[in-house]
């Protein structure tokens, strides 16, 4: 009962605080059991499917395994994306003249490095949070994906909400790559102003007047900030940076990183809330039963805890703090067109801010349609009243824009009967 009451107040505090860079919730917790719940993510389907024969990888003499492995988890060529800091599984691998490529869609990471041992994947499980694999770059009859709990070292941190899941840092990187950490870094997502972000990275589009640390080194250790930026903005081209022949293209496109970073940070929110969730209920039919409650008693602390993080939720998946562009971006590559084809809520702007419409993509999920029940319908609402608000927080939010997104939530499949 003590450590009971002691995980219920220890919440709480984290919740009143924000979920942003709280603590690493439990994941041995009975609600959670990160490593012992079976998973449904796709590379766990995908593998059975290569053990029931019913899928083959094929091995490419130049990228290995990549090519098979975009293909079979659906993860479109241009989104890649890259970055030159040492700072992943194969960090000793990694330079500016020989960067590690990522590729995405809304569920999967795909992180390859030219002469690698693996290819790294990362997968959002609808219910787990994200499962990390590799895939050994060594021709096989039979190639095994294996899941990589190890990664939780850097994946389960403040940085990723206390959750297995993502992050997009920016930093000050020296001409071979190594992070200044002296220097500091950020944790980028939508919010970021544009001038803290993708440090480390190669960038490849136009974007008028705005800058940003991307294609630059910190070559004075004694001012690490100080970066080269010279040819570094508005770059088109990356020839003259690395072999991109070497790589499935040649773009490390800027709106891919900017949709990179929004799909991160929600990522990790749904893991959260869903967490949250799980573990409140938890404690709660724990406490009824101690207490001969009816089961269907929820109390205010357990209302609560959900409450909180889903309002957390509602104001990223509405970018309520996304920060304004003022200036066009222009990516290089076809990724923006490719991703606006898949759905209404992927239609750009581009000219203010990311998206046309300010309700996330995310939202149409399966992780986010696998969210507890309990947590869906206070997110439902808290949507409702945030369209109906006229709180100064959401003054951005345009009437055309509220009733555009009212209609788009209305039709979304919402847990039927919501308690009032």
């Amino acid at each position: 009962m003590s450590r009971l009451v002691a995980a219920g107040i220890a919440l709480s505090a984290a919740l009143l605080a924000g979920l942003s860079g709280s603590y690493v919730l439990p994941l041995d917790h009975e609600a959670i059991l990160y490593e012992k719940t079976p998973v449904t993510d796709p590379v766990w389907l995908l593998q059975q499917k290569l053990d029931r024969g019913e899928k083959t990888l094929r091995y490419h003499p130049d990228w290995g395994y990549l090519p098979a492995v975009l293909d079979a988890l659906k993860v479109p060529l241009e989104s890649q994306v890259v970055v030159f800091t040492k700072t992943s599984l194969q960090a000793p691998r990694i330079s500016p003249r020989n960067p590690r490529s990522i590729y995405f869609n809304d569920a999967v990471s795909v992180g390859w490095v030219p002469t690698g041992e693996v290819v790294e994947i990362a997968a959002q499980d609808p219910k787990q949070g994200v499962i990390f694999y590799t895939l050994d770059q060594v021709e096989v009859t039979k190639p095994r994906l294996k899941r990589r709990d190890d990664c939780l070292q850097c994946h389960a941190t403040g940085a990723t909400l206390g959750v297995p899941g993502l992050v997009v840092r920016s930093v000050y990187p020296e001409p071979s790559g190594m992070p200044l950490f002296q220097a500091g870094g950020f944790v980028t997502d939508h919010r970021s102003p544009i001038k803290e972000r993708w440090g480390g990275w190669y960038v490849t589009g136009k974007h008028g007047d705005q800058r940003h640390l991307g294609n630059a080194f910190a070559r004075d250790r004694e001012h690490p900030t100080k970066l080269d930026t010279d040819q570094t903005q508005n770059v088109m081209d990356l020839k003259s940076r690395f072999d991109t022949g070497a790589f499935l293209t040649g773009h490390s496109d800027i709106v891919a990183l900017m949709v990179l970073e929004h799909q991160t940070h929600m990522t990790n929110l749904i893991t959260r809330v869903g967490f949250e969730t799980r573990m409140a209920m938890h404690s709660q039919e724990l406490m009824n039963r101690l207490l001969n409650e009816p089961a269907t008693t929820v109390s205010e602390s357990t209302e609560r805890r959900i409450r909180s993080a889903c309002e957390e939720m509602v104001d990223y998946l509405l970018f309520v703090d996304e920060a304004r562009l003022t200036a066009p971006i222009q990516g290089s590559s076809k990724f923006a067109e490719v991703f606006a084809k898949q759905g209404r809520l992927r239609q750009f702007d581009l000219k203010t801010r990311l998206f046309r419409y300010p309700l996330s993509y995310m939202i149409e999920s399966d992780a986010f349609r696998a969210l507890p029940t309990e947590a869906l319908r206070r997110i439902e609402r808290r949507l409702q009243a945030v369209l109906d608000s006229s709180e100064a927080k959401y003054a951005r939010i345009s009437v055309e824009d509220r009733r555009n997104i009212r209609e788009i939530v209305t039709a979304l499949p919402w847990p039927k009967q919501a308690k009032p």
